[in-house]
């Protein structure tokens, strides 16, 4: 008489394949549950900030949602704390002993700490360099317009790179691009002060001058 085959397990429960009893199946619980909605508690930041249970320290000094200091707590206390309300712990002092981490929403965090960013960015003092291009022969009418121009430069805030360009042999006798820098500081004294001294570079004479805070303050 042959063997019959069955697709029914074992007594017991034990491992059809022949490995011995299995294990019953139980689903692994989420460490830990979110109250807020899709809230990811084991989430990276890419600015390095360690949130939620990247919080690996036994203890931590939290401070509430509302700025106020709760104390020394167990961090899987502070970890439920801000899950109850649907919001982060985030680590703000690393150093300290224990480390100092507070209750927030970072989302909104973040996004606050950006506004701050625009708004430092949109308030900052851009200088602008103009250049101011001069022949070691240039006119004295031209010279004047080009003078007058560097002057509205500098009382806007911006600084003036004069270049006096020489050419062919002009450059062996560099004494008139000299006298026209001394002239020009001379026109420009009461709202510039030089912050790069003439100097040639290659066939080229250049000076720097920027915007005097003397003059500002009159």
């Amino acid at each position: 008489m042959g063997f019959r085959s069955s697709s029914t397990p074992p007594a017991g429960g034990g491992n059809p394949s022949g490995g011995g009893p299995r294990t019953p199946f139980s689903p692994r619980p989420r460490p830990f549950p979110s109250r807020g909605g899709d809230r990811n508690f084991n989430r990276d930041d890419k600015d390095g900030v360690r949130l939620n249970e990247r919080i690996r320290v036994p203890e931590v000094r939290l401070i509430d949602e509302k700025g106020e200091q709760v104390g020394i707590v167990p961090t899987q206390q502070a970890l439920a704390m801000a899950r109850d309300r649907g919001l982060d712990l985030m680590e703000v002092a690393a150093g300290a002993k224990p480390p100092v981490c507070k209750i927030l929403d970072y989302g909104k965090y973040k996004y606050e700490e950006k506004k701050k960013e625009h708004i430092a960015r949109k308030n900052q003092v851009v200088v602008k360099v103009k250049e101011i291009q001069l022949r070691p022969n240039t006119d004295e009418h031209d010279l004047d317009y080009k003078v007058k121009n560097a002057i509205s430069f500098v009382e806007e805030g911006d600084k003036v790179k004069f270049i006096i360009q020489f050419r062919g042999r002009e450059v062996a006798h560099t004494a008139p691009g000299y006298e026209m820098c001394k002239d020009i500081l001379e026109r420009m004294k009461e709202v510039a002060i030089v912050e790069t001294p003439t100097k040639m570079e290659g066939k080229k004479m250049m000076m720097i001058v920027a915007p005097n805070p003397q003059a500002k303050k009159k």
